[in-house]
Parts: structure tokens; C-alpha cells; sequence
């Protein structure tokens, strides 16, 4: 491990701070705004989370949704028996699980059979345990009761995005964060040079599918009754891809800057067009594809680069100095 640049320590500090305030809203309203702030808390928790796997390796990944059921689902079963804690640790381990086994099938392919199968997975998932469900207890769904408020799933969730954060900032730093690079370049060079990118994907796949699946753990207080069409709704794996690509994967905090202004845009469109929400993410779709596709971060850090390059050419003698 390298020792931490100024830079480095300065970021982590300005983090510091800014989760600090974040923990404050609740103690200012516990209403509209702290309901909207737990939309982006979410949000900002999932699309890190994503981030983490489909960032190095370019991988789009759409099993956001089963990943997030079974935590919900984990809590749903097992909240009668087992501390809520325990819950959320167990919510993460099921879908880790889920992730390795999907990751040992589908990592070996690329492109777009792995984005239809992660889709399908999500699918499938909802239909089992809707199956499932009704097969064993004749009914859709679970009921989630808790003395955990708004606030509470809020601090949790704003702890668990730090935790995700840190787990990323780390992972960069280490020998697997550098061989994800490489893969990433270029995975036929990564393979060449001995690393072994099926094994180290499936373990930052299973790192990944366990975070949202945490996330799903913690918010299933909040639905207080689920069933499977909501835990694993599809739209949440599509929203994920949106905010994350639009804010750009190449930094760790670059989804953040998708999440929040595109939070707010649903949250407009939802109270003011609620039968429009699938154009707006049909837009957005075509906006990412063709005016930003390395997000809004990659386009400022090419604006950046090109200023930079325009200050350090030598600037033209005028003809009055020449003579």
C-alpha cells in the first residue's frame, strides 16, 4: 500500500465533512426532503455499488434487481428470527452468492449476451420466489414491520454508501484494483500477462451484488409490505445503469453526479407527469449514448484537458513585436 498523497487526504477529509452534514437533514425535516434525500442515498448507495464492477471492466450489468430482492426478501423471511442486523449481513451474503454463481456462468462472456443475461436473471429470480411464495404459504407477499423511521433507514443507508466508498477507494489501491485496469484496457493483454480475469471479476461481481444487496436488506423496513414485482422491479436495474453512466464510472464518486440531478428530474416528472417517467428514461437512454458517453464527469475532465493543453501552447508574437 503507497503512502497517501495531500490530494488523497484532503478528498478523504472534504468526504468526512460532507457525510457529516448529510447525517444532519433528519434533524432538520423529516418529511418531503428527507424522504427525497433518501431517494439519492439510495441511489448514490446502488450506483457505487454497480459502479465498482462495471466500471473497471466495462461490463453493463442489469441483475441491480435481483441483487436487491433477495436483501429485502432476507429481511422478510428472517425478521421474526434473527436480529435486523444480522439481516442485512445475511441479505449481502445471499446475493454475493448469487453473484459468484452468475459471475462463474456469464463472466466468460462479454458485450451483449451478458447484458440480456443479467436482465433475464432479475426475471427469473422474481418468478421463483413469486412461485415459490405461493407454492409454501399461498400468498404474494411479506409483511416488514419495524420501529425504524425514515431517519433511520437514512442513516443506515448513508453509512453503508461511505462503507462502499471506502471499499472502492481501497480496492483501487490494491493489486486487484490494478489488475481491474488492465482488464478493463484490454482483457485478451490482462489474460496474456497471467492475470486471471475470470476469477478476479467474479470476485468484484460478488463484491458488488453484496453491497446492493445490503442496500435491499436496510430498505425493507421502509416498504413495510413486499412482494416480488416491487423487491425485484426492473426499472431499479435500468435507473441504476442511467444515474452511474450519466454521471460517469471513471472516478468512484462520478455517479453521485448523475444521482442527484437526475433525482430530481424523476422526482419532478413523477409529481407533475406520472405517465411520462418512460419517456424521460428513454431520453436519457439517448442522451448518455450520443452527447455523453463518458458522462458528465468524463466530458469535464475532457474540457479540463483540453483548456490545460490550449494555456501550455505558446501563445503567437504579434507582427508589430516581430519587427
Amino acid at each position: 500500500m503507497t503512502r497517501l498523497s495531500p490530494s488523497e487526504i484532503w478528498t478523504g477529509i472534504a468526504g468526512a465533512v460532507a457525510v457529516a452534514a448529510a447525517a444532519t437533514l433528519p434533524l432538520f425535516d423529516q418529511g418531503y426532503y428527507l424522504s427525497l434525500a433518501l431517494n439519492m442515498v439510495m441511489y448514490a448507495a446502488l450506483c457505487t455499488a454497480w459502479t465498482l464492477f462495471s466500471g473497471p471492466t466495462h461490463y453493463v450489468s442489469l441483475a441491480t434487481a435481483a441483487f436487491f430482492g433477495l436483501g429485502t426478501y432476507a429481511v422478510g423471511l428472517g425478521l421474526d428470527y434473527v436480529p435486523f442486523g444480522a439481516l442485512v449481513l445475511i441479505g449481502g451474503v445471499v446475493a454475493a452468492i448469487l453473484a459468484g454463481l452468475v459471475g462463474a456462468a456469464t463472466l466468460r462472456i462479454s458485450g451483449v449476451y451478458f447484458v440480456i443475461f443479467t436482465f433475464g436473471l432479475a426475471e427469473l429470480v422474481r418468478q421463483i420466489v413469486s412461485y415459490t411464495q405461493i407454492k409454501l404459504s399461498t400468498k404474494m407477499g411479506l409483511y416488514v414491520f419495524t420501529d425504524f423511521t425514515e431517519k433511520h433507514i437514512y442513516w443506515m443507508l448513508l453509512a453503508l454508501t461511505a462503507v462502499i466508498f471506502l471499499t472502492g477507494w481501497l480496492i483501487n489501491r490494491s493489486r486487484l484494483g490494478f489488475a481491474m485496469q488492465i482488464i478493463g484496457n484490454d482483457e485478451t493483454v490482462a489474460r496474456h500477462s497471467g492475470i486471471d480475469t475470470a476469477k478476479l471479476k467474479i470476485i468484484l461481481f460478488m463484491i458488488s451484488g453484496a453491497f446492493i444487496g445490503m442496500a435491499g436488506a436496510i430498505l425493507a423496513p421502509r416498504y413495510a409490505y413486499i412482494e416480488p414485482p416491487a423487491a425485484f422491479n426492473p426499472m431499479i436495474s435500468f435507473l441504476v445503469v442511467i444515474m452511474a453512466l450519466l454521471g460517469g464510472t471513471r472516478r468512484l464518486w462520478g455517479p453521485l453526479v448523475g444521482v442527484i440531478p437526475f433525482s430530481l428530474v424523476m422526482e419532478f416528472v413523477s409529481a407533475r407527469l406520472p405517465n411520462d417517467t418512460s419517456i424521460v428514461i428513454g431520453i436519457a437512454f439517448l442522451v448518455i449514448v450520443y452527447v455523453l458517453p463518458d458522462g458528465i464527469t468524463g466530458r469535464l475532465e475532457q474540457l479540463w484537458a483540453r483548456l490545460k493543453k490550449t494555456r501550455a501552447e505558446p501563445q503567437p508574437v504579434p507582427v508589430e513585436e516581430r519587427a
